[in-house]
């Protein structure tokens, strides 16, 4: 079973993608990036606003499909600038309890609208 999951509280896909596929048991969040939904503007110059606009749109996807950050197995954060990880893990935090998901942060060279951060997320139905 495959269910598309698109809600309109986060911004709409930059290209051929959907915000989120439920298969099955899973649902698998594309990568978010800070695009604030309202008005598709990104966020280029403040990695903790970023951030936290990544998680208020990847909030936005989970509660659509019904489900919260307790249920995220699993994480990729890309980034630009390895310097910015702890600003980046304490804003992170704060959106999980205290079980928290697999992840891995990666540094890339470049990221869609010229944003320092974006991050995609596996969640499991119970």
């Amino acid at each position: 079973m495959k269910t598309i999951i698109n809600s309109k509280l986060a911004p709409c896909a930059i290209g051929p993608y959907n915000q989120a596929v439920r298969a099955n048991d899973f649902l698998f969040i594309s990568g978010q990036i800070p695009v604030i939904p309202e008005t598709g503007e990104a966020i280029t110059d403040d990695i903790e606003a970023a951030t936290e606009r990544v998680m208020e749109n990847i909030k936005a996807i989970l509660n659509g499909a019904g489900l919260d950050f307790k249920d995220v197995v699993k994480s990729t954060i890309f980034i630009t600038n390895m310097n910015d990880f702890a600003k980046i893990n304490d804003i992170y935090s704060k959106y999980f309890n205290t079980d928290f998901p697999a992840r891995e942060t990666i540094q890339v060279a470049a990221l869609p609208k010229n944003v320092e951060i974006e991050i995609s997320m596996i969640a499991l139905y119970k």
